[in-house]
């Protein structure tokens, strides 16, 4: 009735697999295996690079002035664009938020409007001033200390992979909670590599026992506390989940995903997987030997926490670093953001899929006079596109961000 994939004898799988040699891990993991790598980006249409354009160009306004609550009225408080708010509006993200719309421009530009009101209320919009955020990791910290929300490992296509553990719970209901999940999933993000954007979540319902008597709680979260997640991924996480495995899910869990599945948005849906076996989706080298990988984990949150808040500060602050050297301009790659090398290798306005478009371009028109512009052609010339209305733009664009770089 809801599409859900069947269950699976878990006992027969794990009976089938060959003994693997058990390596003890107690905290994240780095970087993914060299077996993992994410999968090519798929080249945009003319339409939607014009539509592209047209966003980036909204948020390149300096004048732009956003509210400070995601729920505001005409005449509050507003302020212009941060620096770590620019660093956030990358190419990945413009996009994310077009494909989340349907390619509808408006709704792009109000969705990410929105999102950055929602990240400035929250208290999560600076990168690296902790004193400047709500949720910081002392605030949160008593909701980890069971490991019910582990940052480990990636899947086989590099996602950075989020354990969640409702079984571990170890609070009452609470917006800790909910700050709580988001501050993980910042952090999920942090060890996020070049070309990946999305991350996986590995969710275990399986009950632990041993840790009902620090705290009575529900095993299933509230129906409001659901809704409530759920709708800040869906709107301010657009197009972040890669996969969503989830397993050991009892009765009462099936009945919060039923009471909860309506408002899960379709292409959500499609990424949703039930009760299939982990190894099928992670590298065993990086997978939790409870789900059939080879790596040894128990939860030492004395070890694990602060080793994890400071793996991620230094992403965090490489990620900067690159943004400043860059010139701080809204719309910079984030393939280049997370990369090592010294040149920017995606242009502001550029994509995958451009060089091709140019070199077709270009072969049609080998036979005519050579152009001025070629005059000064090298490794680092740029090539003389044909003059669209969208490849003016992109021309503008490139011409700008040069003349930001040279100051």
């Amino acid at each position: 009735m809801f599409g859900w994939g069947k269950k699976k004898d878990a006992k027969s799988d794990k009976k089938q697999q060959p003994k693997v040699e058990l390596v003890k891990v107690e905290v994240p993991f780095e970087n993914p295996p060299v077996t993992s790598k994410p999968p090519a980006e798929k080249s945009l249409t003319k339409e939607q690079r014009a539509k592209y354009t047209e966003v980036l160009k909204h948020f390149q306004d300096e004048s732009l002035e956003l509210p400070i609550t995601e729920k505001h009225a005409a005449g509050d408080e507003k302020r212009a664009l941060s620096h770590d708010e620019k660093a956030w509006l990358t190419r990945e993200c413009l996009l994310r938020y077009l494909r989340a719309t349907k390619w509808v421009v408006h709704d792009a530009i109000s969705r990410i409007e929105g999102s950055i009101s929602w990240r400035r209320e929250f208290g999560i919009d600076n990168y690296l001033d902790e004193s400047k955020n709500i949720v910081t990791p002392a605030l949160v910290e008593e909701e980890s200390r069971t490991g019910k929300e582990v940052v480990l490992g990636f899947d086989n296509d590099a996602r950075p992979c989020l354990y969640l553990k409702p079984g571990r719970q170890n609070t009452k209901s609470s917006f800790r909670q909910v700050q709580f999940l988001v501050w993980t999933l910042e952090r999920t993000i942090d060890f996020m590599r070049p070309g990946q954007d999305s991350l996986t979540l590995l969710i275990d319902f399986l009950q632990h026992p041993e840790l009902k008597s620090q705290v009575e709680v529900s095993k299933v979260p509230p129906l409001n506390v659901g809704r409530q997640v759920l709708h800040i991924l869906q709107t301010h996480y657009p197009e972040r989940l890669g996969k969503a495995l989830l397993t050991n899910i009892p009765f009462l869990g099936w009945g919060f995903l039923k009471l909860i599945h309506p408002f899960i948005d379709p292409l959500t849906r499609e990424k949703i997987i039930y009760d299939e076996p982990f190894i099928k989706y992670c590298p065993s080298e990086q997978l939790d030997k409870d789900f059939e990988g080879s790596v040894d984990f128990e939860y030492n949150h004395d070890v694990y926490y602060n080793t994890l808040v400071e793996m991620a500060e230094k992403k965090r602050k490489h990620y900067i670093n690159r943004f400043d050297k860059f010139g701080a301009l809204i719309g910079l790659s984030e393939v280049d953001l997370r990369g090592e090398g010294d040149e920017i290798t995606i242009p502001i306005g550029t994509h995958a899929g451009d060089d091709k478009l140019v070199s077709e371009k270009t072969t049609t028109t080998t036979t005519e006079e050579p152009s001025e512009e070629k005059e000064n052609s090298s490794q680092d010339a740029e090539v003389v596109i044909e003059e669209t209305v969208e490849d003016k733009q992109v021309e503008k664009l490139a011409e700008q961000t040069a003349e930001k770089l040279t100051v």
